[in-house]
Formats: C-alpha cells, structure tokens, sequence
C-alpha cells in the first residue's frame, strides 16, 4: 500500500498529536500521588512506538538521492 504526501502529512500530525496526549497523561498520572507503574510503563511504550513510526513516516517523505 502506497501511501499520498497528504496522507503521510496528515498521519505525521494525527501521531505527533497522540504523542502530546501520552506524554501529559504520563505527566498526570506521575504527579497524582496513585502511581501505577505498568501503566506507566505501558505508556511509555506506547509512546516510544509512536516517535518510531514518525520516524518511518518522516522518511517517506525525504525523496531517494542518487549517490
């Protein structure tokens, strides 16, 4: 499956805006005083799949260069 630059841009921006959403959930739930620290850590997984795959997103859209 091929992907548009639009899609590529608009799933870039979906990602990064989940990516802000994990990282204040994991800010909230550490200054709530109720630590659950699988959850935490779950998150913190989670949100490291993501800055991967906006990594891959990223890639697609810097054109291939002829060495």
């Amino acid at each position: 499956m091929s992907l548009s630059q639009s899609e590529i841009i608009e799933r870039i921006a979906e990602l990064e805006t989940e990516h802000s959403d994990l990282d204040e959930i994991i800010e909230v739930l550490i200054n709530s005083g109720q630590v659950d620290e699988i959850k935490i850590k779950r998150l913190k997984k989670r949100k490291l799949l993501i800055k991967d795959m906006l990594n891959c997103f990223e890639n697609m859209l810097i054109p291939d260069i002829d060495a």
